[in-house]
């Protein structure tokens, strides 16, 4: 992106459409109305979600996603900060990954804004690889448990 713009969330949102049982996301910036309701619809569906968003990016911005999607039936959400350093200074949860029935791995660059698709250099990389999906479900489930309920 932005050469492949279109295409980049055409696929991105396929992808999300034709999730099966669940769908895992850890998202540092997520203010794109488009894909927020991309989930809400699969999320209609049934398709369990979870979204663990970065905290200070999200918590207290009104163009996050976040207030919308966590009021949403099937979507769990939950923030993360980053570890704390030697300081009172917290690093951040600077991921942008999805996982879609434990089959599909999708990340890069690029955070769930207009912006990211529209304007940035970006990269949005879509594998099927079992070893990367593994080692990136392993992960998730790390930052999962030391998560806060939104």
């Amino acid at each position: 992106m932005p050469y492949e713009r279109e295409t980049a969330l055409k696929a991105l949102k396929k992808e999300l459409m034709g999730a099966q049982t669940d769908i895992k996301i850890s998202i540092y910036s997520f203010t794109n109305k488009e894909l927020a309701k991309t989930l809400r619809d699969v999320a209609r569906r049934g398709i369990k979600i979870e979204l663990i968003y970065d905290y200070e990016s999200n918590y207290k911005n009104p163009q996050s996603s976040i207030g919308y999607l966590a009021a949403l039936r099937n979507i769990d959400v939950c923030v993360l900060k980053g570890r704390k350093s030697n300081r009172d200074y917290y690093g951040i949860m600077h991921q942008k990954l999805a996982i879609i029935d434990d089959k599909v791995l999708i990340l890069g660059s690029a955070n769930w804004s207009k912006s990211a698709f529209q304007n940035n250099y970006e990269v949005l990389m879509i594998s099927h690889n079992q070893l990367n999906i593994k080692k990136a479900l392993e992960y998730f489930s790390l930052m999962k448990k030391e998560c806060i309920k939104y």
